[in-house]
């Protein structure tokens, strides 16, 4: 693959995941949407449909990446570091476009928010923040969380059934819907650096009416956090598999 199909691709992927997974939970949380109050369950289900679309698109072009932390666990288990920036770049370009269109998509549920007597913090649609704060402890979470992400899908790759017949995509989306339900309370589950950072950058430029902090002193933990587990979950299946 081309460094000019990787980056196309990881930039429609990326963009295609955080639409449906930031769109879901605005769905959720955003006044005058006909998804409100609709629960954790529609958000864990949203993000992993976000990944099976964008995937699905980005794979003919890139492989469908669309997380620094699965490029990274890739090239510590391969060795093969070439294309890890191109990857990236993609990745954080194609979150940041992803976090704009969702804006877009709710920009009449956004404004009327605004408008409430008491109007709520949007944050939570675009990036992720802890239940408790606890840096030791948001840091873990997503290093483990983020090891149950990778680890699959890298062994993924040995089962022959999984590649012939297309469905490692699928498989991958309903193991992001797994750890949503399991594993996401901590922290929300960024387990993906570009999924929080971009659309975090994208919240501190966008001219949101009463849109809150984007809270840069806890943004680290979601960037941090997925790439030692993505790192690590190389380092175990090179060493096991």
């Amino acid at each position: 693959m081309s460094n000019g199909d990787v980056f196309l691709g990881e930039v429609i992927g990326t963009a295609i995941l955080i639409l449906f997974g930031a769109g879901v939970v605005a769905a959720v949380v955003l006044n005058y949407s006909k998804a409100k109050d609709s629960g954790w369950v529609v958000i864990a289900f949203g993000w992993g449909f976000g990944v099976l679309a964008g995937a699905y698109t980005a794979a003919p072009l890139s492989g469908g990446h669309l997380n620094p932390a699965v490029t990274l666990g890739i090239a510590v288990d391969t060795g093969d570091w070439d294309q890890v920036p191109v990857y990236i770049a993609g990745q954080m370009v194609g979150a940041m476009l992803g976090a704009v269109l969702c804006w877009l998509v709710y920009f009449a549920q956004f404004q009327a928010n605004a408008e409430e007597e008491l109007a709520q913090p949007t944050l939570g649609i675009f990036s992720t923040a802890p239940a408790i704060r606890n840096p030791v402890a948001n840091l873990i979470t997503e290093i483990i969380a983020t090891i149950g992400l990778v680890l699959p899908i890298l062994a993924f790759g040995l089962t022959k059934g999984l590649g012939e017949s297309g469905t490692a995509v699928l498989v991958v989306a309903f193991l992001v819907v797994g750890i949503g339900l399991s594993l996401g309370g901590p922290t929300g589950y960024a387990i993906n650096p570009a999924r929080d950072l971009g659309p975090r950058i994208v919240h501190a430029l966008l001219p949101i009416p009463h849109k809150g902090t984007s809270d840069w002193s806890y943004a680290w933990i979601p960037v941090v956090g997925p790439l030692i587990g993505g790192a690590l979950a190389g380092v175990i299946f090179n060493a096991a598999f």
